[in-house]
């Protein structure tokens, strides 16, 4: 019996020695139930906020991640923000091996500090501290922490604990520490707890915290992030932002602010100036016209360049500055030109927005949670009578009254002398978003074609051939060959003209020719009925899909193509006819002979919209009807 109870103490010891042993880091500590998608876990993650008083933030910030593989790898790289009332009081790190076992040491000597310039930057305050660990050894974990002194108490940094596609975690804590006077609004979104406050005699604590949250994988069509992320959103009631004290509980509040202390004594023009805008529209008796004529005055005049001082980078220049100097950003080229159509009794309105790039999600203003923290961008709002038009004043090139995908069907955020008032901006739909085209080919006994095609480009389509048009001759040229995937393509004349009224349309005109277009076997010619505008990808199969699928911006393509055939040739295959209709979308393909014609008929209509999760397989379904149509080979043979 002795012997028994030896042998049971010693294993028991022995297993608590050699978990005793294991590093808190060791990456076979992770849950098996945290892996399964995920590139990266947080083991820890601690952020404390404490807002010593009004015109004094403390943020603190420590993290451990551990990086499973290489698609992790950007989850490991560290970015910190400074500005003139941002300071850095320190930055520390380490690197782990799989084991947990310490492999190096970092501090802020060894982060690269830069400007966080766009490229179009000419004045900016803001730096950024950043590093990357060169680690490719997986898994490995990097715990950093640093710590802040922050001049202001109206912006707070969003809490986002799982902040992405593929990133797990095991635990992650806010807290926000103030005095007890010093209110504060927050917003929880998707939070499976809520939150925990303590109110002691010197503060007031509120905490925050999740644990053991799987990674989200990656599904295409998945809606914004905003709908399905855990977030915590911090508000002040009171504040302090460069010396400059407000409070508010709502965007009429906020906006008030924003217009008092940032816009409202920015406008002074010269004299001369003012004048000018009399007399270059002394002749236009319709408002919106005489609008027009001032924004293509502002496009002439100016260029954009990024500025991002003062104010925290959200005060506009003068108006008078921008009027001798002919630049500015978007605050000061929105500023400038509200001044300029205030000179001719124009009302506008300085809008913030929260602004897409291709591929990015819209994010509009939360009704119902007022915050500094939302929006990057100023556009220009136009009141007219059940007439409202918007622009967008930091492009020379796009027409008056068009905003595009970058600022489209989106809530903004007003700046008017009677407070803020959010606006929604107005959307381009299936309908607007047109990609209309006519292509006339000859084919000949050799296969190959010649011909022209003409394509009109209007709503969100209407930018898409700016960057060519911008272009010298030779470069168009190769630009568009690239972009028309046919073999061979000679281009002999490519014109483009660009009609910017109220519902804009860019034009393409282009005569080519492509030698072997056609396969040629024998007495029959095997050519691709759809020449430039196909599917050819498919969104991939998924099993257990666990969101709906959004569809962020629907289109309609139209084509007609039309081929004169050679000679003594007729069809040697059945005509392709294709009909199919579904709640997201629409595709019909038609061909008919007519004579020694071969007429192809094409459109695609995709809807925007949120669609249940179970429809995702005919979308998947749909597109690959879609791709094979356009990889359809029409076979025509000698009589």
């Amino acid at each position: 019996m002795r012997t028994v109870l030896f042998l049971f103490f010693f294993i028991l010891t022995s297993n608590y020695t050699v978990l005793a042993q294991q590093k808190p880091y060791d990456a076979s500590l992770i849950s098996k139930d945290l892996l399964p998608y995920a590139s990266a876990v947080v083991r820890n993650q601690q952020i404390d906020i404490e807002v010593k008083d009004i015109n004094t933030t403390i943020y603190h910030f420590k993290k451990a991640i551990t990086i499973l593989n290489k698609n992790g790898d950007n989850m490991a790289r560290l970015v910190v923000f400074h500005d003139k009332i941002t300071s850095i009081k320190y930055i520390k790190g380490t690197i782990f091996n799989e084991f947990g076992i310490q492999t190096a040491k970092f501090s802020e000597s060894d982060f690269e500090d830069a400007n966080t310039t766009d490229g179009f930057s000419l004045f900016e305050d803001v730096k950024v501290k950043h590093y990357t660990p060169s680690v490719t050894v997986y898994p490995y974990t990097i715990e950093y922490e640093y710590e802040q002194k922050i001049k202001q108490s109206l912006e707070f940094p969003q809490w986002q604990p799982n902040d992405g596609i593929g990133i797990a975690v095991e635990k992650s804590v806010l807290t926000f520490t103030c005095n007890p006077d010093f209110n504060i609004r927050y917003k929880e979104t998707n939070m499976p707890t809520s939150v925990d406050i303590q109110h002691n005699k010197d503060a007031t604590v509120y905490t925050w915290q999740v644990a053991n949250l799987k990674a989200i994988k990656y599904e295409p069509y998945r809606p914004n992030n905003q709908d399905y992320l855990i977030s915590i959103k911090i508000a002040p009631e009171q504040f302090s932002y460069y010396g400059i004290n407000g409070s508010f509980n709502n965007w009429q509040q906020l906006g008030k602010w924003e217009y008092d202390n940032l816009v409202s004594t920015r406008q002074e023009l010269p004299i001369g100036t003012k004048d000018h805008m009399v007399e270059i529209t002394k002749d236009i008796t319709d408002p919106k016209l005489k609008a027009k004529k001032i924004y293509e005055y502002v496009q002439t005049k100016t260029h954009y360049v990024s500025v991002q001082v003062g104010i925290g980078g959200v005060q506009p220049f003068l108006a008078s500055e921008v009027d001798a100097q002919n630049y500015g950003d978007c605050k000061a080229l929105v500023n400038y030109t509200q001044a300029l159509l205030k000179a001719v009794n124009i009302e506008s309105y300085y809008c913030v927005v929260e602004a897409n790039h291709d591929g990015e999600a819209k994010v509009g203003f939360l009704p119902d949670f007022a915050s500094m923290d939302q929006g990057n961008h100023i556009i220009l709002c136009l009141p007219f009578k059940n007439d409202t038009t918007w622009c967008d004043c930091t492009n020379q090139t796009i027409p008056f009254g068009y905003l595009g995908s970058f600022t489209d069907d989106r809530y903004v955020l007003a700046c008017t002398p009677n407070g803020g008032e959010l606006l929604h901006t107005p959307k381009y739909t299936a309908h607007d978003n047109l990609e209309l085209r006519k292509i006339n080919l000859t084919i000949n006994a050799t296969g190959d074609i010649n011909g022209n095609m003409l394509t009109d480009f209007k709503g969100i389509t209407y930018p898409y051939r700016e960057g060519i048009i911008m272009e010298s001759g030779e470069e168009r040229l190769k630009s568009i060959a690239a972009l028309y995937a046919i073999n061979n393509i000679n281009i002999s004349r490519l014109d483009y003209t660009q009609n910017k009224g109220m519902n804009p349309v860019t034009t393409e005109n282009m005569d080519f020719k492509a030698p072997e277009y056609g396969s040629v076997t024998g007495n029959k010619i095997l050519f691709l009925l759809n020449p430039v505008n196909r599917i050819t990808t498919t969104p991939k199969e998924l099993r257990n899909r666990t969101s709906n699928v959004y569809i962020s911006e629907g289109y309609t393509d139209e084509d007609e193509v039309t081929y004169t055939l050679p000679a003594g040739y007729h069809p040697d295959a059945n005509l392709l006819n294709i009909n199919i209709k579904k709640d997201f979308g629409t595709f019909k393909v038609s061909t008919v002979v007519i004579g020694d014609q071969l007429i192809y008929k094409r459109r695609l209509q995709v809807k925007d919209g949120t669609y249940p999760k179970d429809m995702y397989q005919e979308v998947v379904d749909f597109y690959q009807s879609v791709e094979d149509a356009d990889s359809y080979n029409f076979t025509i043979t000698k009589n």
